[in-house]
């Protein structure tokens, strides 16, 4: 549900790892090195960085590396619309490959998560709603953050974030635009205008970069064959699989597993 980690004390820290939380990654000596799906990055001291949930990500551990690292489940967070908005305002924990390293206030950031570490410790009356209110005040000290750089605001709506989950849930299915609308008690209209308003391409083509994204993982991390992939993803054909993959990607299954196997 939530959990806190000291990053010096983190095992097999070299080994890729996959899990279905979103990680809040936080540099207190550095550089933390590490790689998020496909991209490297480099954390110094006060940096931040937000991984969505299942995304693949891997430390390459150093003597004088130090920090947090903070997990904790969408249900455990997202008691309402609100708190829905607030995790992936201004693309924080986003599905779209979105991470970046962000300089943020060490103090404000390092006091809350030493007192959630204390909390999830000790476990007094009401402790985890102490954790999910110091969690709110670290994700608006990194928005506050990224405002005071010059970033443009992005503030994408409840519904949008609950498709994306959705899609995220039932890629095995393969279910049609359609099916989406119904599960979330919208229409297909609506899905469309808000996944033009905060991704700027069709709600089908939404669901297509997800499925993409997650053939990758499956292709690299998980180690899948290509016929294994597809099923997984709910093709019935393989070879159709690897035309889509190839469509999105420029690459073949087999050319990726090759390039970037883990």
């Amino acid at each position: 549900m939530v959990e806190i980690k000291n990053f010096d004390a983190l095992a097999d820290a070299g080994k890729p790892r996959r899990i279905m939380k979103y990680v809040l990654v936080f540099c207190t000596s550095g550089p933390i090195h590490m790689i998020i799906d496909e991209k490297e990055f480099s954390l110094a001291k006060g940096d931040v960085v937000t991984i969505t949930s299942g995304q693949v990500h891997q430390f390459n551990k150093t003597k004088k590396a130090s920090g947090f690292i903070l997990e904790f489940t969408l249900d455990f967070f997202s008691k309402d619309d609100k708190d829905i908005e607030l995790i992936f305002h201004n693309g924080l924990f986003c599905h779209f490959a979105m991470n970046e390293v962000i300089s943020v206030d060490i103090t404000i950031v390092e006091e809350q998560l030493k007192n959630i570490q204390k909390e999830l410790e000790e476990q007094p009356y009401q402790y985890l709603i102490s954790v999910h209110s110091r969690i709110e005040l670290i994700l608006v000290a990194i928005n506050r953050a990224k405002v005071k750089r010059g970033d443009e605001i992005w503030k994408p709506e409840a519904l949008f974030l609950k498709f994306l989950e959705a899609v995220r849930a039932n890629f095995e299915h393969n279910y049609p635009l359609s099916t989406f609308a119904r599960l979330l008690h919208t229409t297909e209209a609506k899905l469309n205008e808000q996944a033009k308003l905060h991704a700027g391409k069709t709600a089908q083509h939404v669901i297509y970069g997800l499925i993409a994204s997650e053939a990758k993982r499956l292709l690299t991390y998980e180690n899948l064959s290509v016929k294994e992939v597809a099923y997984k993803l709910g093709f019935n054909d393989p070879f159709y699989f690897s035309n889509f993959f190839k469509k999105h990607t420029k690459l073949s299954p087999k050319q990726y597993k090759h390039h970037f196997s883990l």
